[in-house]
């Protein structure tokens, strides 16, 4: 086992890799899992099959406070050079929603349950792999006395198109083997239930969140050690980019780290804060007479801002807007960016709060922005769905075509929380929630004429 390095240098290849010790036994620690979990085996070059090449890949990781807390190597397969029904056949793989994500956590803080955290190390060299594959030894690591050997693999590597499904397929059947049932509608979740209390186990890829409402069936992780080779994390606080603070009272989710981040790496740390994500006064529209700026900075402008919607639902419609002029942006569009960071320096920490106990009923709410591009006169849907007035859930979106009236757009938009809120209703049917009868809100008089029966 080697120790943990942690250099500041982040090399581009392997070569430069070479320069750096800490960077040597990354690569070394690489090459060990794969040793430890009989990936492949040493053969030689076969005459009627194709050798896929392979690389390294080197990443600087970072803790939720932005210090970096370990250098990875990664050995990958350059998989462009892979045969769709000769180097693999299926490649999906279920991968969970943030709304998804958010609902779990808003039922752990619901039902008072602590979450935990564990990562599966290497996932992808735990897949078993159905085709016969062969790659080239790793730069740097060639044996000199078998040179024109190459690899033929017993499980999947990271960069296979198969590999993702191959490593799914293995954690799902493990699960269930071991008593849990797999989600109906998100296949990402599992879940156990001994004498009246559940155990629920949420993966994303290789990151696992789990809780329980008996601490017992949480030593679920030595199960999972059992099998695989975890790094246990104890309780939750980073996940996919978001920091989540448990305590007695509830659950809050921020992403104020990266918001700071994303204020200085924009140059917005000397201006001042302002109330609003946009101007009301001054919309923003198609702009020929505007002067060019950069777009591929406003590209990451935006790109740095819907990220952020992950926790922050209050400038989802603005960026959304924001985001319909990529192509040739003005000035004025990248004025009205930089004016939804302003606003975001106000409440930097901002961010969703799911309090303890309580109900979780589920309700939708929907409104339009009738009409409201300039460049074509396209209505904007807007909704949200809560769980016991936890916000889990949101949408901004142009609409498709343009309406004369109201009552188009406005149902067009009710329709799609609709939809959203029955894929809900499914999901929580996982969680042993069955909901009867559903409320959806909206306040066109027109659309509440039409939907005047309930949804079921």
């Amino acid at each position: 086992m080697f120790a943990c390095y942690i250099s500041q240098m982040e090399p581009m290849t392997v070569e430069e890799a070479f320069q750096d010790s800490d960077w040597i036994n990354a690569m070394q620690e690489e090459l060990t899992q794969f040793q430890r979990n009989k990936v492949w085996e040493l053969v030689p070059r076969p005459k009627h099959q194709s050798v896929i090449g392979t690389k390294w890949v080197f990443k600087k990781k970072a803790d939720e406070d932005g210090n970096i807390v370990r250098n990875k190597a990664r050995l990958v397969a350059k998989a462009y050079c892979q045969e769709d029904g000769i180097d693999f056949n299926e490649t999906f793989a279920p991968v969970a929603r943030l709304e998804a994500i958010r609902i779990f956590l808003a039922y752990a803080a619901y039902n008072n349950i602590k979450v935990y955290q564990m990562d599966v190390k290497s996932a992808f060299l735990n897949g078993d792999l159905e085709e016969e594959v062969y790659v080239e030894q790793s730069p740097g690591f060639i044996i000199p006395t078998q040179s024109s050997c190459v690899y033929k693999h017993r499980k999947t590597l990271y960069g296979l198109k198969q590999a993702p499904r191959a490593w799914y397929d293995t954690l799902s059947l493990f699960l269930v083997n071991h008593g849990f049932t797999k989600g109906k509608v998100d296949k990402t979740l599992f879940q156990i239930s001994v004498a009246n209390h559940i155990l629920l186990v949420q993966i994303y890829v290789d990151d696992i969140i789990f809780g329980s409402t008996n601490e017992e069936l949480c030593k679920f992780s030595q199960v999972m050690q059992s099998q695989f080779e975890m790094s246990m994390m104890g309780e939750l606080s980073y996940f996919l980019g978001l920091q989540v603070k448990q305590v007695p009272e509830g659950i809050f989710i921020n992403q104020g780290k990266y918001t700071k981040d994303l204020i200085k790496k924009f140059g917005i740390e000397g201006k001042s804060s302002v109330k609003i994500p946009m101007n009301t006064s001054q919309g923003i529209g198609p702009d020929d007479e505007g002067k060019d700026v950069d777009a591929i900075m406003y590209r990451g402008i935006i790109g740095s801002l819907l990220y952020l919607t992950a926790s922050r639902p209050d400038i989802s419609f603005s960026v959304g807007i924001c985001a319909r002029y990529q192509s040739k942006p003005k000035e004025s569009h990248l004025s009205a960016a930089k004016i939804i960071i302003r606003y975001i320096k106000g409440n930097p920490n901002a961010g969703l709060w799911y309090p303890k106990g309580g109900n979780f009923e589920l309700i939708g709410y929907s409104d339009l922005d009738f009409a409201g591009c300039r460049l074509d006169k396209k209505s904007t849907s807007g909704h949200c769905q809560l769980l016991g007035g936890r916000l889990v859930s949101w949408f901004s979106k142009k609409q498709n075509s343009i309406s004369a009236s109201t009552a188009e757009p406005e149902y067009i938009a009710a329709g799609s929380c609709c939809a959203q809120l029955l894929w809900m209703k499914q999901q929580l049917k996982d969680y042993g929630i069955h909901a009867k009868e559903i409320k959806l809100l909206c306040d066109n008089t027109s659309v509440i004429a039409v939907t005047s029966r309930k949804f079921k």
